[in-house]
């Protein structure tokens, strides 16, 4: 068994993220590329975003720390501390609104 604090691993990405010349800092919590299971943490500085992309499978986003906005097509989420966001399948994106925190969890589909 292995345990991480994810709450520690959201500060040290959110101090990463603040430093960055990108405004994003991630760690890999489980899983990996070759899992169909891979759990990410992702910081962001405020103001930046993931740019718009697909999905490898479905994934949801925990809010760790601050707030961020979710947008596929017209529509629109926010997430703070403590929500879980369901991911659309299709193009979307994701904006930091304040510096945050994020666990990304994504099952890829194989195919």
């Amino acid at each position: 068994m292995q345990k991480i604090s994810l709450d520690a691993l959201a500060r040290q990405q959110i101090a990463a993220a603040v430093a960055a010349p990108s405004g994003r800092a991630a760690d890999t919590a489980f899983g990996g590329h070759e899992k169909v299971l891979r759990q990410t943490v992702m910081a962001f500085r405020a103001g930046t975003q993931l740019s718009e992309h697909q999905n490898p499978g479905e994934a949801t986003v925990f809010v760790l720390r601050g707030c961020v906005r979710l947008r596929a097509g017209n529509e629109s989420w926010q997430g703070k501390t403590g929500d879980l966001l369901i991911v659309p399948d299709g193009l979307h994106s994701l904006e930091a609104e304040e510096d945050s925190a994020i666990l990304m969890t994504v099952a890829k589909i194989n195919t």
